[in-house]
């Protein structure tokens, strides 16, 4: 809400810049006049010269969702860029300069040569205002748009632009209904309008400071997580229902409630109930939506539904720290392998659940460390998810020769059932010789089925946004360093933090080294995902089960003294029980300080 009103502010002020005053008495001369020739016709033009803008400069920063670790650097000096030309009016007067004189003469040209008003030229004077308008709003709707493509665009972006241009139009409707009266009270209050630019140009050159210096390290993790989406999804179901989705989703909410009937409460990689039949019944659920939200495609060019007509595709919705997807990628790759040349595509949309996740180059090292050769949907702005109306990490979408979807399924397992509906959809699309039979995989590591009837602890989140069953003395501390002590005796799935620590909304970050992280846990398989700090140094590290090495209970990624290194932002496996499993204690310290750690999984 404070962002939504700091944009309506911001449209509002802009009438206050100096350079808009040359075209305000053109404006205000037709303030008297039939709205239908005089107002209406202004308004027109000055949104149609608003909207290209804005809609240009929107597509200009695009460049800035797609790019990594540097791009984002760049977009804070351009941020800084903006909020300075706040701060100095001159500067941003004088970029303007060429457009304001444009927009002047076209306005002069506009009033014809009886001086009477016509619809036309009351249509050329609104793309006048607009293209005095439109440099003037440069710094705070640059901050807004610069801002706005460091998440990418989504509902946020629209309803912050949408209230920048409600500003503006509040203004200039103002000045439509009061005329003479409002340009004699802005000139006599342009001193105290733009003191009000300065102060929101100061306090944005002092956000973009803290983040350089990394005193909101967490902006990205804030801006970018599912539980922000999440928001969004709710007002896109509450305001934009797709009809042609209703079967699926009355799908999805039964197969929810199995989930939870089977698996251990809170997981947001839901698991899917098996299914044992041997036919399936194909009803439409709908059609393939739009693929074009993609920010990059990876192995592949930009795909999309017309030109995959005649295609059996299936749709992998999946993130690379998320082990329930590593666990079913195993079948998709095989399948995606397997039915290659008899009409199939798989096209894997990477849909990230944490900040990092994000990082294109992050993506790109995990596709290629994964194996995986079929084209890579980079789903960094939730665009491909909401066309689905998806909720799940995996899911998986079956998608006919004539573009409708036709199942799905969400989570691991009923991979047999799951490859039978590809091969009956290839030979719906008439492919006579489908290969038969099914696919066998043989994982290790992560990839490595669970031991379900022996996973009785639920993923776990670190972040204070959705961490529960927290044991250490006292609460969490948001956003500020904390010296936390490990719970005594923790009981079956309670966990706790000691050291010092910084708790952000998803994840946890170290501030000196010893910290650790102690969790009471029963599965055969204890994951953790893990990263370093902001500066990229490895962090050694040291578990314990039981107060004990490891042994030949380790992980992939510890030895059997329980030594390891975080080297980037991935799941890592820690525990992998060797013969019987029981309730156990998991320790594991940090012996160099920056780690950020977000959640466990089980399996």
């Amino acid at each position: 809400m404070l962002l939504l009103t700091l944009a309506y502010l911001g449209g509002l002020l802009t009438i206050l810049s100096p350079c808009i005053l040359p075209v305000l008495p053109f404006v205000f001369a037709r303030s008297g006049e039939s709205f239908r020739r005089s107002g209406l016709p202004l308004l027109c033009g000055m949104a149609l010269t608003f909207a290209l803008v804005a809609t240009l400069a929107a597509v200009g920063g695009g460049w800035v969702v797609r790019a990594n670790q540097y791009g984002r650097w760049l977009a804070m000096a351009l941020m800084a860029f903006f909020a300075i030309t706040l701060l100095f009016p001159h500067l941003a007067d004088r970029l303007a300069r060429p457009l304001v004189s444009a927009g002047d003469r076209l306005s002069r040209s506009a009033q014809g040569d009886d001086g009477q008003p016509s619809v036309r030229s009351s249509f050329v004077l609104g793309i006048a205002t607009g293209l005095l308008w439109a440099p003037c709003a440069g710094p705070i709707l640059g901050l807004i748009l610069t801002g706005a493509a460091l998440q990418g665009a989504n509902i946020g972006t629209t309803f912050l632009l949408l209230a920048y241009a409600a500003g503006a139009a509040t203004s200039l409707a103002g000045a439509l209904l009061v005329g003479g009266r409002l340009f004699t009270a802005m000139k006599r209050n342009l001193g105290t309008g733009e003191w009000l630019r300065r102060g929101l140009g100061a306090a944005m050159l002092a956000g973009v400071a803290a983040i350089a210096l990394g005193l909101d390290t967490g902006l990205l993790t804030r801006v970018s997580t599912v539980a922000t989406s999440g928001i969004e999804q709710k007002l896109l179901d509450t305001f934009n229902p797709a009809p042609q989705q209703n079967a699926m989703m009355q799908g999805s909410a039964m197969m929810a409630a199995g989930v939870h009937d089977e698996q251990p409460a809170g997981s947001m990689m839901a698991m899917a109930a098996k299914t044992a039949a041997t036919e399936r019944s194909l009803p439409v659920e709908g059609t393939l939506p739009d693929l074009s939200g993609a920010v990059q495609w990876l192995n592949s060019s930009p795909l999309n539904a017309a030109e995959l007509k005649g295609k059996v595709v299936l749709i992998d919705f999946w993130t690379y720290s998320c082990i329930n997807c590593l666990r079913s990628l195993p079948y998709v790759n095989a399948w995606a392998q397997k039915y290659r040349d008899q009409g199939l595509v798989v096209i894997g949309v990477h849909a990230p659940e944490f900040a990092f996740e994000r990082d294109i180059d992050n993506v790109r090292q995990a596709v290629a460390k994964l194996g995986i050769q079929y084209p890579v949907a980079i789903d960094n702005n939730y665009a491909i998810w909401r066309g689905f109306n998806n909720q799940y990490w995996p899911a998986h979408y079956f998608v006919d020769a004539q573009g409708r979807i036709r199942y799905h399924h969400f989570g691991e397992g009923d991979y047999a059932g799951s490859e039978q509906v590809i091969q009956q959809l290839l030979a719906e699309a008439g492919n006579r010789n489908v290969s038969g039979g099914m696919v066998s995989t043989q994982a290790s590591g992560v990839m490595q089925a669970a031991d379900e009837a022996e996973v009785k602890s639920p993923e776990t989140y670190i972040g204070y946004e959705r961490a529960e069953n927290f044991a250490s003395p006292g609460q969490q501390a948001a956003d500020q360093p904390k010296l936390y002590s490990a719970p005594q005796q923790p009981q079956l799935n309670q966990w706790g933090l000691a050291g010092d620590w910084t708790v952000r909304s998803e994840q946890a970050a170290l501030n000196q080294n010893g910290g650790r992280i102690i969790f009471r846990f029963h599965a055969r398989d204890l994951h953790l995902v893990l990263g370093p700090g902001a500066d990229g140094k490895p962090v050694r590290f040291k578990v314990l089960i039981d107060g004990q090495t490891p042994g030949a209970s380790h992980g992939t990624d510890t030895d059997a003294s329980g030594q390891g290194t975080v080297t980037e932002q991935r799941l890592y496996q820690l525990v992998r029980q060797a013969g019987e499993v029981g309730d156990h204690t998991f320790s594991i310290e940090f012996l160099d300080p920056g780690v950020q750690a977000y959640a466990f999984t089980f399996g």
